[in-house]
């Protein structure tokens, strides 16, 4: 597959960095030459120095024979333009990042599908969709659903309490005797491990499991912990995050928005119809806990610097915050959440490439979902006929060991299968991998 990607920042790198384990035929286009020597040195890609609006570079990178063009510059005009003109000059699938989340409207995609443009991916919608999912589940540092809710993904601290604490996952099977949800990796320190029968889980892990929908609640309480009811947020920072996660949250909670500027307070005002908007500076610990910090269930830290977001996360947890999240544009920040103390790190970027990665994926995927801090992802399949996967039970099919099939649907309803369960034609496998076995995975699946 050739794929051409326009732009090395953060999400065009992040994905070149996804890529290029794939044996894919990727080429990165960049005008800033220091940032593509840098690419160069870390990966195995091909780039190219110029301007992506210019045909004469399009042309350089042969865009008439590409699979797949990924428009990820910081300019939305300049991702519009590219994704058009690749489309006219031939690339068979063209990618649009963009910032303007008016283009997302049912009459405006349609308009620049016209255009040549077959997926628009907006980032700050990504994310902040992602932090709703994550206040709506109180207890988990990431929750994913698939088909619906038919069975769900989710991350879980092992608290102290837990009865799961100092035994291995053969030990624990005794609380599972319906067999209706299975732990299938764990996080701890800077380690994501794939659980096997005989990993001993400690008390701090953060523990994945998938899990039909009413065995979550009963996950919850072996773990130690319990679901505690959100009311009250508060949102650190008044960008278009910021924003975007106000409006989702404020029709269901009571929303305060703390922004220091003005002018951006007054528009924000005049927007937000439910959302109390405050205008002070979010540094100022006494102003935060003269609006009540004490009081919030939620602490929600999105502006764009990652240290202020991750300090005020911090103060927040030192005043009995029960739920904290905080955007960090450093990728290298993300591994830090369960060590200091955070619920959950977030990057919009490493969102928006999770999701674009799923085009790029072979074997009928229909979903693809990153887990925060974690060098993982969970992948749906359809099981398509005479597929390898469906030729022996998943415990002879001799699956990489850094990877597990966790979860099925199949006839709509969603199970979790064991040892000598084989997979047929139609169903929808939910895969958990680490993102070294991803390529193999999907030969099992073609």
């Amino acid at each position: 597959m050739k794929i051409i990607i326009t732009g090395a920042g953060a999400v065009g790198f992040h994905l070149a960095k996804m890529m290029a384990s794939e044996h894919q035929d990727i080429y990165l286009i960049d005008e800033n030459q220091e940032r593509l020597n840098y690419v160069q040195s870390s990966l195995d890609i091909f780039t190219i120095h110029g301007d992506a609006k210019s045909i004469t570079v399009l042309k350089e990178a042969k865009v008439d024979s590409c699979d797949l063009l990924i428009a990820v510059t910081s300019s939305e005009e300049t991702n519009l333009l590219v994704s058009i003109l690749a489309k006219k000059f031939g690339a068979k699938r063209t990618i649009a990042r963009i910032n303007n989340l008016e283009l997302k409207e049912p009459d405006n995609v349609a308009l620049l599908e016209s255009l040549g443009i077959d997926e628009l991916i907006a980032p700050v919608q990504l994310a902040s969709e992602e932090i709703k999912r994550l206040i709506k589940r109180s207890v988990f540092t990431d929750d994913h659903q698939f088909e619906g809710g038919k069975l769900n993904v989710f991350g879980i601290s092992v608290s102290e309490k837990s009865t799961l604490v100092d035994l291995s996952i053969k030990e624990s099977a005794y609380l599972n005797p319906d067999l209706t949800f299975k732990p299938i990796a764990l996080h701890r320190k800077d380690e994501t491990i794939i659980v096997n029968a005989q990993t001993v889980i400690r008390s701090h892990d953060i523990l994945y499991f998938i899990s039909n929908p009413d065995s979550i609640n009963r996950i919850i309480e072996i773990c130690g912990q319990e679901c505690f009811e959100i009311k009250n947020i508060m949102i650190l920072g008044g960008s278009s995050i910021g924003f975007e996660t106000a409006k989702l949250l404020e029709h269901d909670y009571n929303v305060t928005l703390i922004e220091k500027n003005r002018e951006r307070c007054e528009e924000l005002a005049s927007q937000l119809k439910e959302t109390l908007v405050i205008n002070i500076d979010g540094r100022n610990v006494a102003g935060l806990e003269a609006e009540g910090l004490a009081d919030m269930d939620a602490f929600i830290a999105v502006t764009a610097d990652s240290e202020s977001n991750i300090m005020s996360s911090l103060v927040a947890t030192n005043h009995n915050v029960r739920k904290t999240i905080a955007r960090v544009e450093n990728i290298d920040y993300i591994h830090l959440s369960q060590n200091i103390g955070i619920d959950t790190l977030i990057n919009k970027k490493i969102i928006a490439a999770g999701n674009i990665f799923k085009y790029v994926r072979k074997g009928n995927v229909t979903a693809i979902a990153n887990l925060h801090g974690v060098d993982a992802e969970i992948i749906e399949f359809i099981v398509k006929p005479g597929s390898k996967v469906t030729k022996k039970p998943i415990n002879r099919l001799h699956f990489p060991r850094t990877a597990n099939i966790s979860g099925v649907i199949r006839n709509n309803i969603g199970f979790i299968p064991f040892g000598s369960f084989q997979l047929k034609e139609g169903d929808r496998a939910v895969v958990f991998s680490l993102t070294e076995s991803i390529h193999m995975i999907e030969k099992y699946f073609q």
